[in-house]
């Protein structure tokens, strides 16, 4: 199975980044990707890539809550990086009305642009979108790229908005809030084919059930796809082989 969303990184798994590791890739998880920040999760980011080479894979981007007013220095940064070491994605990148709606125009134009770098350099985005689900489409519209692919990481919307990703090529990236007694997708998920699903856990936050509240890790993965194979009555194997399939797909 491949996790297509975690910070593997963070300070949070500095004690026991090996152990952590090891946990994964004997869970069967045989990629961890990992989204970036800002220029200041870069190096810790890239060091894991270099050690993992062919388990652990970076993203270029800036996240929406990182994005102020002089957010071109960011995406300068970003730009350097992508002339010189090997990227996934451009990630993660959107839009976040959750916490502060103060650099809105800039988030907007931020995206905008990574997206553009997406395009000038053949990859995919990583899609952070909180309390901005329409906002998001809007601009991806306004993009107006057939070519444009990615993950509508973290998918927690509804039935509409899963229904609107997916028409739109994208991807939905299911973690732990599946497992969430009032998580709301078990009202989406059932109607979604299993085709445009990946996994992920958005570690080191959102751990599942009965880990909720915990430090989150991609060895919990199986525990978002047995619940997806919960809802659409098959084999965990089915969701493991399928959601495998499609992030592979996105590498090319």
């Amino acid at each position: 199975m491949i996790e297509t969303h975690a910070h593997i990184y963070d300070e949070g798994f500095n004690e026991d980044m090996e152990q952590m590791l090891s946990r994964a890739f004997e869970a069967g998880v045989e990629q961890i990707w990992m989204p970036n920040c800002n220029h200041e999760t870069i190096d810790s980011m890239m060091a894991l890539a270099k050690a993992y080479p062919d388990k652990c894979l970076p993203m270029i981007g800036l996240h929406p809550c990182y994005v102020k007013e002089d957010f071109e220095k960011e995406i300068q940064i970003i730009e350097d990086y992508l002339a010189k070491e090997k990227f996934i994605a451009i990630g993660e990148i959107g839009l976040d009305l959750y916490w502060d709606k103060t650099f809105f125009a800039q988030q907007q134009e931020a995206f905008l642009q990574q997206c553009a770098l997406a395009k000038k350099h053949n990859l995919w985005i990583d899609i952070h979108s909180r309390n901005a689900f329409w906002e998001t489409v809007e601009l991806i519209e306004k993009n107006a790229d057939p070519n444009l692919k990615g993950i509508f990481h973290c998918f927690t919307g509804t039935l509409e908005e899963a229904q609107k990703a997916v028409e739109l090529g994208f991807l939905l990236g299911i973690g732990g809030v599946a497992t969430f007694k009032n998580g709301g997708l078990d009202h989406v998920i059932p109607h979604i084919s299993i085709d445009k699903l990946v996994l992920e856990t958005d570690a080191p936050y959102l751990a599942p059930v009965p880990y909720r509240g915990k430090r989150n890790e991609p060895s919990y993965l199986p525990l978002v796809a047995q619940k997806i194979a919960d809802w659409h009555q098959c084999d965990v194997s089915v969701v493991l082989e399928k959601t495998t399939q499609n992030a592979k797909a996105l590498l090319g």
